[in-house]
């Protein structure tokens, strides 16, 4: 008989399921869930960078998408031998003594700071720059030195810090806190332990400082310099963490008949979504693995002997086991990615939606015709236009930092700029600079991990941006001046969870060679244009200027490029 898989793979706005065949990595179905209230926009508010989301909305997609992929795979129940779950990250959730999410509790309903702090939310920037302080400057060990030097308010400990002194009644009703991705497989296992559940060794070690040096997380001495409550909740926390080729324990009986699954199902160890995909996309040494959408995680793995006592600095953490146990998984990463382009698409849709709305000339049902038309059509027309433009030409110049700098050197507080503005500039021409901001912003974290003598050899781009946009992925490879391979699979991410899953089951040794069995095919290649690379590269220095504008902590920095 043969054997399948589930990788349940949760973004920003929907979760998606796949159920695969362990032979050879065939998609045998999916399964889509859009958060319905993250849709009506619940919860957040974007003008203070304040971005939650109810656990209901997860809790509905794992079981719509699972029940799903299960009803319409033809496959019996007793076939399925594992399921594994990555998700966006670092995003906490506060929960109850019996692991139930905080927001399911009487009282919390509709309090978003019982929520979960999505990944971008950077409500936390102070108590970020104090976790810098005091590392820096506390007389003892750096716990930020394995996480690039500097802690980010999009991590855990500054989220939780946030929290506990924003709302009183929330940190009161708090046992503990949980990643996303460790508290969706909580929810699913037989065992309710707490204590021995088994965390999320990426999770852990990315994003709350938790390394083998210091024997796990930071010691409460540390954390009570920060607040008492953060040196009261480590102990209600981890010690050990856990690669996700291991078993974190059975699906539940609850879970089972609520699947229509058996509990002979095993569920792995969850992790991130972007180191999920790398594994999805076939990554070796020296490959970086761009998962590429609202935002980027660029993600490449390396031998210890190689990395040795090294640290990179200003990455989003050096993690053993994190990406393929036995390796380092390095994690970099941009803010702003698809967002930036997001951004200017809404704004450009602003003048239509007021229009319309007033309009006496159009019933209601074309005005949404027009509106969904105009929306399908916008960027398809900006980038046609925007190919145009020849590179002699002149464009404004942009910094891709609209939701602050996550890699190189992690700012939250930094804004986006815009330069070379003209009564010659057209929206094809903004389009332009947006499109070549977020691709100098990549260059700028490949030039990081090469100084730092991190080797890249080849590049591998994954997600919606990465096989939706050719205009984009070719001004990658030019500003990058490197080959650039993009991955099939439309769900490389859930792929990589159902890799996980398959070893976890015993189903193969390692997860490399399941990698190579069942991960995604290449459907294309992006090649430098040589003869705009050199163009390309008088732009970035343009771009590293008004970069240095912006922050002019980057003043002290030489910028060598061919021009």
């Amino acid at each position: 008989m043969k054997n399948y898989v589930i990788g349940l793979d949760y973004g920003t706005d929907s979760v998606r399921a796949v159920l695969i065949d362990t032979d050879n990595g065939q998609e045998i179905a999916s399964n889509v869930h859009y958060y319905q209230r993250w849709k009506n926009k619940q919860y957040c508010n974007a003008a203070i960078n304040q971005f939650r989301q109810h656990p209901l909305d997860h809790i509905e997609g794992l079981e719509n998408t699972i029940k799903q992929v299960v009803a319409s795979g033809n496959v019996s129940p007793s076939q399925i031998k594992s399921i594994c779950i990555d998700t966006t990250g670092s995003s906490p959730i506060p929960v109850a003594q019996d692991g139930t999410p905080l927001a399911l509790t009487k009282g919390f309903e509709e309090n978003p700071n019982a929520m979960m702090i999505l990944w971008k939310d950077h409500t936390a920037i102070n108590e970020a720059n104090e976790i810098n302080e005091l590392a820096a400057n506390w007389g003892g060990e750096n716990f930020t030195k394995y996480e690039g030097g500097i802690y980010s308010s999009e991590w855990f400990w500054a989220k939780i810090l946030h929290i506990a002194r924003q709302d009183e009644a929330v940190k009161n009703a708090t046992y503990t806190w949980m990643e996303h991705c460790d508290l969706m497989t909580y929810l699913l296992i037989d065992s309710k332990d707490l204590k021995t559940f088994k965390r999320s060794r990426c999770a852990a070690g990315h994003k709350a400082m938790w390394h083998e040096d210091w024997n796990g997380l930071p010691p409460e001495d540390f954390l009570a310099k920060l607040d008492p409550y953060l040196a009261s909740l480590r102990g209600k926390l981890y010690d050990e963490t856990y690669t996700s080729d291991i078993v974190a324990g059975n699906l539940s009986q609850e879970w089972a008949t609520r699947l229509g699954l058996t509990t002979d199902t095993l569920i792995a160890v969850g992790t991130f979504d972007a180191h999920s995909g790398a594994v999805g996309a076939k990554i070796e040494e020296h490959t970086l693995v761009r998962v590429m959408g609202t935002s980027t995680c660029d993600i490449i793995v390396d031998t210890k002997a190689s990395i040795g006592t090294k640290t990179v600095r200003g990455i989003c953490g050096q993690v053993d086991g994190s990406v393929i146990p036995g390796f380092i998984g390095l994690e970099a990463g941009q803010s702003a990615f698809g967002d930036l382009l997001a951004w200017y698409k809404e704004l450009l849709m602003w003048p239509t939606e007021k229009v319309l709305a007033s309009s006496t000339l159009l019933t209601a049902a074309q005005k949404d015709a027009l509106r969904t038309e105009i929306s399908d059509k916008l960027i398809i027309e900006l980038t046609t236009e925007a190919e145009k433009i020849p590179l002699s030409e002149s464009v404004p110049i942009a910094l891709d930092w609209i939701n602050g700098r996550r890699t190189p050197d992690a700012n939250q507080e930094l804004k986006s700029a815009l330069s070379n503005l003209s009564l010659g500039t057209k929206a094809p021409h903004l389009f332009k600079s947006l499109v070549n901001a977020i691709c100098f912003g990549s260059k700028k974290i490949v030039d990081r991990f090469e100084e730092e003598g991190v080797k890249i050899n080849s590049v591998i781009g994954i997600g919606g941006v990465a096989r939706k946009s050719p205009f984009i992925m070719q001004t990658l490879a030019n500003v990058l001046n490197k080959p650039i391979k993009v991955a099939a699979s439309d769900q490389t991410p859930a792929l990589g969870a159902a890799i996980y899953a398959a070893v976890a089951a015993g189903i193969y040794p390692n997860v490399i060679e399941a990698s190579q069995k069942m991960g995604s095919d290449f459907e294309s290649e992006y090649l430098p244009q040589l003869d705009k690379v050199a163009a390309y590269n008088k732009l970035l220095l343009a771009y590293e200027q008004l970069s240095q504008f912006a922050d002019p902590s980057l003043k002290n920095q030489h910028y060598e490029h061919a021009i």
